[in-house]
């Protein structure tokens, strides 16, 4: 995400940190070409304006001008003011109230609504031990509520089976009775879209809010419709009064308009953002966080937690002796790979650490995610000997494992070769060699 920025803004301040003193000259031609690059990243023009006059004022001034790093204390600046653009700290839902804790998400048909009431559901669950209750309440687009049913079930959430035919309003007070009796402390309602706001759609809203009175009402947009998002959420929350939003397909977002923008026109802060498909890749926002990133400076903290909740800290400590005593094989190799691959889209965790966007071209060591799923089926065609002592893997070995997974002998041999860097590159690095790492940076991931 925000990939064409963050490239953008990186060469505005290399230019700057390249000048030994700054003027108020350079300073303002700089931050011209910051307001460039935000108005191609499709933020609002309003918004970009009054940003550029912010930063402009304090970088003109002693804070810049008399310092030792100006050009270090530009990006600074222009860190701290995407932080408040973005509404400065990150804003937990309010859960607080006599159970059920009714949420209720609103839309337009395409957002990624119905999906984004199960991830919620399962973030929820899992990270503040609520129990959910999904609300099937779409009764016009066809199949929305098998469509839930489904990613509940995969997520282990109750939802709430009511009679087929019966109306929205009717729907989230029966679901509102029903999750009383059973116990269930929140429940997040799948409300209808459109194509287009109209007044039968919000009044239909409007009524259900009435109705169950929801503790939040959350607006789900797509990052990715740029300056139309916006608009869809300023006049959702005329009309409505939402109390956040959360932004879906941000993995696919390489400008970063809506998310710079939204805030700043509506007055709502973002609480979520959709970084995938599966039921997992749901993050709460941060500002401060994703400022670092569109600056290039990486997110350590999300890519903590995320290690935190998908690798196991046993296996971890034993990799860690392995790789000591050279003994990490394409057994381990899988393992490992599994439990990146939970953490997400591996372009989006190597965005995460702090450097490596200056380091590497990251456009052209991307790694296809097809690709890695064909690297774990060609181990698992392996034996498990084989796995243990690759030298022993020869032609009509690697002949067997391309037939029973599918792939080439010449597949096969890219893997074994790759393998066999890594081994090498890890041997290097326990020797504590820098020069290994950058030369380990270049090796082919195709």
């Amino acid at each position: 995400m925000f990939e064409s920025l963050s490239e953008r803004l990186n060469l505005v301040f290399k230019k700057l940190r390249g000048q030994g003193t700054l003027t108020e000259q350079n300073i303002k031609e700089g931050l011209r070409e910051v307001r460039l690059a935000l108005l191609e990243a499709d933020v609002n023009y309003k918004v970009t304006k009054d940003f550029i006059q912010q930063v402009s004022t304090r970088a003109v001034g002693q804070e810049v001008l008399s310092s030792l790093t100006p050009g270090q204390q530009i990006v600074k600046i222009v860190n701290e003011e995407l932080t408040s653009l973005m509404g400065g700290a990150s804003r937990d839902l309010n859960l607080i109230g006599k159970p059920p804790i009714v949420l209720m998400l609103v839309g337009l048909h395409g957002c990624g609504k119905t999906t984004t009431c199960a991830k919620l559901a399962r973030h929820l669950k899992e990270k503040k031990g609520r129990r959910p209750l999904l609300v099937p309440a779409d009764i016009y687009r066809p199949a929305a509520i098998d469509q839930l049913e489904s990613l509940a079930r995969q997520a282990g959430i109750d939802v709430y089976a009511g009679s087929r035919g019966a109306q929205p309003v009717d729907i989230a007070v029966q679901a509102r009775a029903e999750a009383m009796r059973r116990g269930l402390d929140t429940m997040i309602i799948d409300t209808a879209g459109r194509l287009q706001i109209d007044e039968p759609l919000m009044e239909e809203l409007r009524q259900v809010k009435d109705a169950v009175n929801p503790s939040e009402i959350l607006l789900v947009a797509d990052a990715m419709a740029g300056q139309d998002a916006v608009n869809v959420a300023k006049r959702f929350n005329e009309l409505l009064d939402v109390d956040g939003i959360v932004l879906t397909k941000m993995e696919g977002d390489a400008r970063g308009g809506a998310a710079l923008s939204i805030k700043a026109v509506t007055g709502k802060p973002i609480k979520f953002i959709g970084v995938g498909e599966k039921l997992d890749a749901l993050e709460v926002f941060h500002p401060d966080r994703m400022a670092s990133r569109i600056l290039g400076m990486g997110d350590v903290l999300t890519l903590i937690e995320k290690a935190q909740a998908n690798i196991d800290e046993g296996k971890a400590r034993e990799l860690q002796e392995k790789l000591k005593s050279d003994t990490f094989s394409l057994e381990d190799f899988r393992d490992q790979l599994r439990q990146v691959r939970k953490m997400g889209s591996l372009a989006d965790i190597m965005g995460m650490i702090p450097g490596l966007s200056k380091v590497v071209d990251l456009k052209k060591h991307q790694p296809d995610e097809k690709e890695l799923g064909r690297v774990e089926a060609i181990i698992n065609s392996m034996t498990r000997s084989e796995r243990f002592d690759y030298t022993m893997i020869n032609g009509s070995r690697r002949k067997r494992i391309a037939l029973g997974s599918g792939t080439t002998v010449q597949d096969v041999n890219l893997l074994l070769k790759n393998y066999a860097e890594v081994r090498k590159m890890m041997r290097l690095l326990g020797k504590g060699s820098k020069k290994a790492l950058r030369r380990g940076m270049a090796f082919p991931l195709r």
